[in-house]
């Protein structure tokens, strides 16, 4: 595979200090790469978006995501407007369900419903909102899961820099997948599912929903999440990425993701330990065919390897260090090695 730095997003949580945000964003813009995800984790990814639009001027904003069942749609829409103001057009909406214990429970937001059902009526409200928000013509919107009344609505103080903000779903399941080709600007491939998901079952389900809604592939932008550990002591990143892999299959709801690969037993003693809130038991349960499943690990040249098996597939990637349980030394040098293996 030959680098393209111009197909290639930095994942950027706000968990360090201001200047070294700083310094982290600029880094993305002078390396040339594509844009910059903020997750949400716990706390909302539009304050760390806010810090990154000041200290940038080129590459693209995204949320990485944010959870879209944690807030109005309406909120949403709001925030989204201003963050693409502040940053001269350069936002792009990312949107995910998460799961139904962390909407209910962390969040405590009583109304996951049905995820698919619950997304798509969201990405139309969002949608609406952006369009219609400065023209005067919001009024009513009675839907499953959400009303509104905006009969004193006055309209936002200042319009938007665009009337259709680009959404990008983010997905782990095939339904999901599948919405995500029908309606969305883009698909957020989630980085537990490995190479062998994006080469099969994820581009079958994407093209599933392309062809409901008579869409082309090229109608959709498709950047791929992959989980990335470059180390020359295979051993050492195996161990590395053993809690990463773990705080996913620690999630009842994603059980199902682990058992078509064969790994339920595995998921199942996961869980225990996240339930004993013991995430070195859960880690202990990872084997390390579990890992190597889910994870592009090894040298440079075996990680480029990996990688270069979808670089046709997808439009751009974001290629993310394991991160679960890991020191800020070694979160460091695993993103010194994604940058020096991937980055012209």
């Amino acid at each position: 595979m030959r680098n393209d730095n111009s197909r290639q997003w930095a994942f950027l949580p706000p968990l360090v200090p201001g200047e070294v945000l700083t310094a982290q964003a600029r880094q993305v813009e002078a390396a040339g790469l594509a844009g910059i995800f903020v997750p949400q984790i716990y706390s909302s990814p539009f304050m760390g978006l806010g810090y990154c639009a000041a200290v940038t001027e080129r590459p693209q904003l995204a949320s990485g995501i944010a959870i879209a069942f944690t807030r109005s749609p309406f909120e949403t829409a709001m925030t989204a407007m201003d963050l693409d103001r502040v940053c001269g057009g350069r936002f792009v909406l990312g949107l995910g369900t998460s799961i139904r214990a962390w909407v209910e429970g962390l969040f405590g937001e009583p109304n996951y419903g049905q995820p698919v059902a619950h997304m798509r009526e969201t990405i139309e409200l969002i949608r609406l909102i952006v369009a219609k928000s400065h023209t005067g013509e919001l009024d009513r919107y009675e839907g499953e899961f959400h009303r509104h009344d905006w009969g004193v609505f006055q309209g936002p103080f200042a319009p938007p820099v665009r009337e259709r903000i680009p959404i990008w779903l983010a997905a782990n399941q095939p339904r999901l997948t599948s919405l995500a080709g029908e309606i969305a600007d883009g698909f957020m491939d989630h980085p537990i599912h490995g190479v062998h998901w994006i080469a099969g079952p994820g581009r079958a389900a994407l093209e599933r929903g392309l062809g409901r809604a008579g869409r082309e592939r090229s109608d959709i932008h498709w950047n791929a999440w992959l989980w990335v550990a470059v180390n020359d002591d295979r051993r050492q990143a195996i161990a590395d990425c053993r809690g990463t892999v773990a705080f996913y299959a620690g999630m009842k709801q994603y059980e199902e993701l682990f058992a078509a690969d064969g790994f339920r037993a595995e998921a199942l003693a996961c869980q225990q330990g996240v339930e004993r809130r013991d995430m070195a038991a859960a880690a202990a349960a990872v084997t390390d065919e579990m890992v190597e499943r889910y994870v592009v690990l090894g040298n440079a040249d075996a990680c480029r390897r990996q990688v270069e098996t979808v670089w046709d597939v997808a439009d751009s990637f974001c290629l993310v260090p394991p991160i679960g349980g890991l020191t800020p030394e070694q979160l460091a040098f695993y993103l010194e090695g994604i940058a020096e293996t991937f980055y012209a």
